[in-house]
């Protein structure tokens, strides 16, 4: 039984068998309408959503299955009873779990305890089928992956972590340009790190953003995270010389740039930027739906 938790799991032929599948159900859906003909799910968001929730509920319903949406914003999980209970009684029902979560543990949890396919939709360390979504939208653009740079600007997050993870295992050279001390995990960097050199690319983190030259890609994400009452503009001084705007964008040499939304307009990108001919912020929250079919179909139906 494989899960999705971190991205980790899969080697570069299992990236690219996804995003393969993904480009294929982008194609033709209806060729796939029955992929998981009487398969359920469970989508669990402690977090809110609008993207991840709306795609993951799509994505079964156009495989032929049934997402069963538990809202726990309201903090049951693990309180009205255990996570390893929630897990336990849930894989009696359903043939899969996605969590969107605060904290990467509750995800371990699940997988621990359950007997069906765990899928990270969001948790404090990882966002693993954002970043699939994100390469299959470069590939869609550029026409490769190996090879690729991107840069990323701005807080090193989740989001961060696992555009590390799964560049490193495409061939992609991922830069991460953040203020000193807003890195991404150090761990999981490290551990990238060793794929990317197996796979021939470079993985660096660096703070000043004049040194962003000759990249194919920009990508940027919200200064303060979901869950996070930070007040944007107490973040602003601190943020503002990694904002995506046209100066950066020329100065970059960038083909296209990427969001994973919602964008804080004028704060991380600039409306210019974000509404020019080079963003690619609303093809990326399209493939999401694809992604999450393709990832569906294989955790599942596998």
């Amino acid at each position: 039984m494989l899960h999705l938790l971190t991205g980790f799991e899969f080697d570069q032929d299992g990236y690219l068998q996804i995003l393969d599948t993904a480009s294929a159900m982008k194609e033709d859906p209806r060729k796939y309408s029955q992929v998981l003909a009487g398969r359920s799910g469970a989508i669990m968001f402690e977090k809110p959503s609008l993207r991840t929730r709306t795609t993951f509920e799509l994505a079964f319903y156009r495989l032929g299955g049934h997402g069963i949406y538990l809202d726990l914003q309201n903090g049951d999980l693990g309180k009205r009873e255990t996570i390893g209970d929630y897990a336990r009684n849930l894989s009696r029902w359903v043939d899969c779990l996605v969590g969107r979560v605060y904290s990467q543990r509750t995800l371990e949890e699940l997988a621990k305890y359950g007997s069906v396919p765990v899928i990270n939709a969001l948790s404090d360390l990882y966002h693993p089928a954002q970043a699939m979504a994100d390469y299959l939208t470069v590939r869609e653009h550029l026409g490769r992956l190996k090879g690729a740079t991107l840069c990323y600007t701005g807080d090193g997050n989740n989001v961060t972590n696992s555009l590390l993870v799964a560049g490193a295992t495409l061939g992609v050279n991922v830069w991460c340009c953040v203020p000193e001390g807003c890195g991404p995990d150090v761990q999981i960097f490290t551990k990238a790190r060793e794929i990317a050199k197996k796979n021939g690319c470079e993985l660096k983190v660096f703070n000043d953003p004049s040194l962003i030259k000759g990249v194919d890609v920009l990508y940027t994400d919200t200064w303060v995270s979901m869950g996070d009452n930070t007040p944007l503009d107490s973040v602003r001084k601190k943020y503002m010389p990694y904002q995506i705007n046209k100066a950066l964008l020329e100065q970059s040499g960038a083909q296209i740039v990427l969001h994973c939304l919602p964008a804080h307009r004028n704060y991380e990108i600039t409306d210019e930027v974000m509404d020019g001919p080079r963003s690619v912020v609303f093809d990326e929250a399209e493939n999401r739906l694809h992604i999450h079919m393709a990832v569906l179909s294989k955790l599942i139906s596998d």
